[in-house]
C-alpha cells in the first residue's frame, strides 16, 4: 500500500481535466493552501497580509462550494434536499453567494463570534453549525479520494456524505436566516402573488381607459411607483373586491401589507361605493396627476376636519336613481351602494363633491405612501414583477447619423442629479468623457445602498457599479454587461440605473 502522499502525487488529476472531481481537487487544494498560510501568519505583525489572505479564503471557499453544488447535481440529483423556502426570504438577501455567507456564519458561530444574531440565537445555532462544518470536512475527504480514483463512478460513501451535507446546509440556511429576518410563510407568499395579479389588472384597466400609456410603462417612469399602488387600492376595493383587498375577511386573513390599514380601508371602500362614475373618474384622474408632495398630512376619513356640514349633498353629479348607482364597466363590476339612509349619511359628511373626493384622495394616497415606507422591500418585489409582465419592449437605442449604436442618453425623467454619466450627458460631453472609468466610491464612506438606501449588513454586501462607481446592494446592481467604452469587454456588474439608462441593448443582450 503506497503512502498517502505518494499516492496523491502519482494519481493527482491533470489541471486540464474538465471533470468535476478534478476541478474539486484543485479548488480544495487552494483552500487548504490559504488556510495554511493564515495559520502560519503572525497577524499582529502583518495585519494587512491577513486581510488579503482572508479575502482569498473567502473567494476560494466560494469556488469550492460551487463545485460541490455541481457535483451534488451530478451525483445525487434525485436526493437533493428541497429549497422551496428560499422564495420566503426577503429579496435583498437572495444574493448569488448566499451559500458562502452561510459557511462563514457557521465558522463564526463555532468561534463564538455572533455576527448579526444575538447570543441566545447563536447558542441555539452552534450545534447545527458544528454538524454542518463536520459534514463539509467529510465531503472534502471522500471527494479527494474520489478525485484520485477517476474515472470510477461516484462511490457510495460519497453519495451518503453529499446527501447529509445537503440536508444540513439547507437546515442551517433556513434556521440562520430566520433568526435574522422575518421569513414569509407560504400563505403570505400566495397573498403577495394575489397583489401582483391585482396590480397587473389595475395597469391593464388604466391602459384601456387611457389613464396610462404603454410608453410610460416601457419607460419605467418614476411616478408610476406612486400611481400604480394608489390606483390598485381603488381597483381592489371597488372593482375587484374578491381579490387581496376583500375586506369581508378578517384582518389576519388578508396580506400583512394591507392588514395594518384594515379599518381605514373599510371606510375608504364604503365611501368609494357612493361615488358616481363621473366622480370616480375625477378621483382617479387626480390620483394620476397629483404627486405625494401635494398631499395634506395623512388624516383619518372620520376626523373632524373632514366631516363637513350636516346637510345632504346636492351635487349635480350625484347619481339620480338606483340604475345609475348600480353602474358597471367592461373592465370589472363596480359595486355601488343604492341610495339609502346609509348612502345619504356618507355623503352628508362633506360640504360638496370636491371635499369628498379630496378626502378620498388624501386617504388613498396616504395608505399607498405608507406601503412605500413600511413595506418597501415587498412593494419593490411586487412592482418589479408587474413591470416584467406588462412591459412590452426594451428601451430603444439612440442611433447616430452614421447608423452606429451609441450608449443611451438618459431621458429627462430618468436622469439622476448625482450620476456622473447623466451630468456629462447634460453638459454635452457625451461619449468622450465615458472613455475614462469613474472613480469608485470608497467603502468606508457608504453605510447604505445608494439607490434603495437599505443599510449594509453581514449578509447584505456592498457592490460597486463598474459603470458609475457608486455602491449598491445586490438587488440594485444585479445586472451584468460589457462596457466597451471603458475597455471592459467581459460582462461586469452594473447598477439598475446605468443598465436601463446608459447602456445599449447590444450590451444588455450579453448580460
Amino acid at each position: 500500500m503506497l503512502p498517502a502522499a505518494v499516492r496523491r502525487w502519482l494519481h493527482r488529476p491533470k489541471r486540464s481535466d474538465p471533470r468535476l472531481p478534478s476541478q474539486f481537487f484543485y479548488a480544495d487544494e487552494r483552500v487548504t493552501q490559504v488556510v495554511t498560510e493564515i495559520n502560519c501568519l503572525d497577524v499582529e505583525t502583518d495585519p494587512q497580509q491577513y486581510l488579503v489572505l482572508l479575502n482569498q479564503l473567502h473567494l476560494s471557499q466560494a469556488e469550492l462550494l460551487a463545485i460541490i453544488e455541481q457535483i451534488m447535481d451530478e451525483c445525487i440529483p434525485k436526493e437533493r434536499h428541497g429549497r422551496d423556502y428560499v422564495i420566503k426570504f426577503p429579496e435583498d438577501l437572495l444574493v448569488d453567494n448566499l451559500r458562502n455567507h452561510m459557511l462563514f456564519a457557521a465558522e463564526c458561530l463555532m468561534a463564538r463570534t455572533y455576527i448579526d444574531v444575538d447570543e441566545a440565537d447563536g447558542v441555539r445555532l452552534r450545534p447545527l453549525a458544528k454538524d454542518l462544518l463536520c459534514s463539509l470536512e467529510l465531503v472534502r475527504t471522500v471527494l479527494r479520494e474520489q478525485s484520485l480514483s477517476q474515472p470510477a463512478p461516484y462511490s457510495e460513501p460519497v453519495r451518503r456524505a453529499l446527501i447529509r451535507f445537503d440536508m444540513l446546509f439547507a437546515e442551517f440556511e433556513l434556521s440562520y436566516v430566520s433568526s435574522l429576518v422575518s421569513v414569509k410563510s407560504p400563505e403570505e407568499i400566495y397573498k403577495q402573488q394575489e397583489i401582483v395579479v391585482l396590480f397587473c389588472e389595475t395597469v391593464t384597466r388604466a391602459l384601456k381607459l387611457g389613464y396610462l400609456t404603454q410608453e410610460m410603462i416601457d419607460g419605467y417612469e418614476p411616478e408610476l411607483m406612486f400611481t400604480i399602488p394608489r390606483l390598485a387600492i381603488i381597483s381592489g376595493l371597488l372593482i375587484y373586491p374578491d381579490g387581496p383587498l376583500n375586506l369581508e375577511r378578517r384582518p389576519e386573513e388578508i396580506s400583512r401589507v394591507f392588514s395594518p390599514f384594515y379599518v381605514l380601508l373599510r371606510k375608504i371602500r364604503d365611501l368609494l361605493r357612493v361615488l358616481s362614475k363621473e366622480e370616480l373618474y375625477v378621483l382617479e384622474k387626480r390620483v394620476l396627476n397629483e404627486s405625494a408632495t401635494d398631499l395634506l398630512p395623512f388624516t383619518d376619513i372620520d376626523s373632524p376636519e373632514f366631516r363637513g356640514c350636516a346637510a345632504p349633498c346636492a351635487c349635480p353629479s350625484a347619481p339620480r336613481h338606483l340604475g345609475q348607482a348600480a353602474g358597471s364597466t367592461q373592465l370589472g363590476v363596480i359595486t355601488y351602494v343604492p341610495q339609502s339612509n346609509r348612502w345619504l349619511e356618507l355623503r352628508s359628511r362633506y360640504n360638496n363633491t370636491d371635499d369628498m373626493i379630496h378626502t378620498l384622495f388624501v386617504c388613498i394616497s396616504g395608505v399607498a405612501d405608507q406601503l412605500q415606507t413600511n413595506f418597501a422591500s415587498d412593494l419593490r418585489a411586487i412592482l418589479k414583477t408587474v413591470f416584467e409582465i406588462v412591459t412590452s419592449r426594451s428601451e430603444p437605442l439612440e442611433v447616430t447619423d452614421t447608423g452606429q449604436e451609441e450608449v443611451c442618453v438618459a431621458p429627462a425623467a430618468a436622469r439622476l442629479a448625482d450620476c456622473a454619466l447623466c451630468s456629462s450627458s447634460r453638459e454635452g460631453s457625451g461619449r468622450e468623457d465615458a472613455l475614462v472609468a469613474p472613480d469608485w466610491v470608497p467603502d468606508s464612506t457608504c453605510s447604505q445602498c445608494m439607490a434603495c438606501h437599505v443599510p449594509f449588513t453581514f449578509l447584505r454586501r456592498r457592490h460597486h457599479c463598474r459603470s458609475c462607481g457608486k455602491i449598491f446592494c445586490s438587488h440594485c446592481s444585479s445586472h451584468l454587461a460589457p462596457l466597451p467604452h471603458f475597455k471592459q469587454l467581459k460582462p461586469v456588474r452594473v447598477c439598475t440605473h446605468c443598465y436601463t439608462t446608459h447602456l445599449p441593448s447590444t450590451s444588455k443582450d450579453t448580460s
